[in-house]
């Protein structure tokens, strides 16, 4: 289909809630400056929404919901063709914008621009067509007995709320709103106040591309605030959120006398385990990327590397020399209240004994909010800058001595997201894995995903799964249908 925006959300520095199809001014007058964490400079603003500006955003998808059947069909009447359709049309138009959407995400986030167009925009791209194809091949389950016939049938959830994080705020924004739209589902997201642009620029190619009026509503604005107001609301089916562990419980906290659906994504602390035996080279390559890619602020990220006694000093030194090539490869931090937070996990970990290999100073040039990568070694398991999410470039490095050393030191943490193990043995890396209280476990490599595959977390990570039929599971209500023969 053909771009054809209305009113646009995008308004030189302004941006605006995108409700129905159109943008739409919040109801107070304060506005939130959007500063570019390379600089500080103002990239631009956007309303503080409240709960009066939540109930429009919801009332519109509702409105889309009703258009529907109030959930008997999907949201604005699309069925399953129209809405592959319409995200694969998206999907091409955002792909013909790539530089576009590339730069605002740079912009946003400080991440190089070549890494949001290597990465960022084409994942979300990729997540849109996933699902596009993904609920045209899905099928109803059918269960048979000698007396009837029973068959499991989708249904929407309903009007959903999409909270989405700063790290990867399109890649993960249509992680969550593909499937969402897929099972036939109307959305209000409240993207991070701290990366507003491409969450409107998204909402805006879905009006252009001929979504109906309320499927996609973006409402921006605090957590605290407007994220807060559509967990509470009661025309709020189910939530999906990406971001703190804190943050993560306060919505389950919320959302459990309300019955509603909700899924978590949260914090990691995750370990890379290497064995002496490791094909070094790559080893090396991949517990520096999986350290100090994106400066670190990737849930997945392996911030404590527990390292076999034979290969410690090695790799402490090699790992040095990689932190010094990663710091022409990353960007700032996200804002320099955040690299505060980072700096003085730093100096607490040099306060508890800790060596600052390298690293641990920050770097600042015109203003913005950049950190070096850090590399510390010698500081015991159990102290706060080992245990707690940090979010920035900074590793902690301990060794161990056996296998069932190394498990415990990679079980004991309160999180449990993810983890990697490097090692030639097969058969322990197996072992291992099976043994590892994560949700997930990469043996050899990092973060290389399959979109069929469930990505989720254990203990403080999180609940839910999301990726595949696990998102498509969860924006939808499963009905059974028994027939007797």
């Amino acid at each position: 289909m053909v771009w054809r925006p209305r009113r646009r959300g995008v308004k030189g520095d302004t941006l605006s809630n995108w409700i129905a199809g159109q943008a739409v001014e919040a109801a107070g007058s304060e506005r939130i400056e959007n500063l570019d964490p390379r600089d500080g400079t103002l990239i631009n603003t956007i309303p503080c929404s409240g709960p009066k500006d939540a109930e429009v955003a919801v009332s519109a998808a509702s409105s889309c919901m009703e258009q529907g059947g109030g959930g008997q069909g999907g949201a604005g009447g699309l069925n399953v063709a129209d809405r592959s359709a319409l995200l694969r049309s998206v999907a091409d138009s955002v792909e013909r914008r790539l530089e576009q959407y590339a730069e605002a995400e740079s912009r946003d986030t400080g991440k190089p621009l070549e890494v949001a167009m290597e990465v960022d925009i084409p994942r979300g791209v990729e997540n849109l067509r996933f699902f596009a194809q993904a609920i045209e091949e899905r099928q109803p389950m059918s269960f048979s007995s000698a007396s009837s016939v029973n068959e499991v049938l989708d249904r929407p959830v309903g009007s959903v709320a999409l909270i989405t994080p700063w790290n990867f705020p399109f890649h993960l924004l249509t992680w969550k709103l593909g499937p969402a739209i897929a099972m036939g589902n109307a959305i209000v997201a409240k993207p991070s106040e701290l990366t507003p642009t491409t969450a409107t620029m998204l909402a805006e190619e879905f009006t252009g591309a001929g979504a109906p009026d309320g499927l996609f509503n973006i409402l921006h604005g605090k957590g605290a605030e407007a994220g807060d107001a559509l967990v509470r609301s009661e025309n709020i089916n189910a939530v999906s959120f990406t971001g703190g562990t804190a943050t993560g419980r306060t919505i389950a906290e919320v959302a459990a006398p309300l019955l509603k659906k909700v899924s978590l994504e949260l914090g990691g602390k995750n370990p890379s385990v290497v064995f002496a035996d490791c094909e070094f080279s790559s080893t090396l390559e991949g517990i520096a990327k999986a350290a100090f890619f994106n400066s670190g602020q990737v849930c997945l990220c392996g911030s404590r590397i527990l390292v076999e006694d034979a290969l410690h000093d090695a790799l402490v030194e090699s790992l040095v020399e990689q932190a010094a090539q990663w710091s022409d490869r990353i960007g700032p931090l996200i804002t320099k209240e955040h690299r505060n937070k980072v700096a003085s996990y730093v100096a607490l970990a040099a306060k508890d004994g800790g060596r600052i290999m390298c690293g641990g100073e920050e770097e600042s040039p015109e203003d913005g909010a950049w950190f070096a990568p850090t590399v510390i070694c010698g500081l015991e398991h159990s102290s706060r800058t080992a245990q707690e999410e940090i979010f920035g470039p900074v590793v902690t490095i301990h060794p161990f001595k056996d296998e069932d050393e190394a498990l415990q030191l990679a079980n004991d943490t309160d999180f449990g997201l993810a983890g990697t193990i490097w090692t030639s043995d097969m058969v322990r890396a197996q072992r291992f894995a099976q043994k590892m209280e994560t949700g997930m476990v990469w043996v050899n490599t990092w973060n290389e995903r399959d979109l069929r595959v469930p990505f989720g977390g254990m203990k403080q990570s999180g609940s839910g799964r999301e990726g595949g039929r696990w998102s498509m599971d969860f924006f939808s209500e499963a009905r059974n249908v028994c027939v007797k023969q």
